[in-house]
């Protein structure tokens, strides 16, 4: 990853860990972490309003279709 060994992506942690320390780093996480989760809810929250408007289209459709030939049977 990035050309750099094991060895080396231990010791670049560390730097960080000591750099930034433990607390902003949890908290980093913790923010991360929720950023990701809202951003799936609102991915599964979009989806179904998308596929009830679907349904609603095809059902008016229909409705109206059926309000045709009701009415081509009434004038027959």
């Amino acid at each position: 990853m990035f050309g750099l060994s094991p060895a080396q992506m231990i010791i670049l942690l560390v730097v960080i860990l000591l750099v930034f320390g433990t607390k902003k780093l949890r908290n980093a996480g913790a923010d991360l972490g929720a950023a990701v989760k809202g951003f799936k809810k609102a991915m599964q929250d979009d989806e179904p309003k998308a596929k009830d408007a679907e349904f609603k289209s095809i059902d008016n459709n229909n409705e109206t279709a059926k309000t045709e030939t009701t009415k081509e049977k009434e004038q027959a």
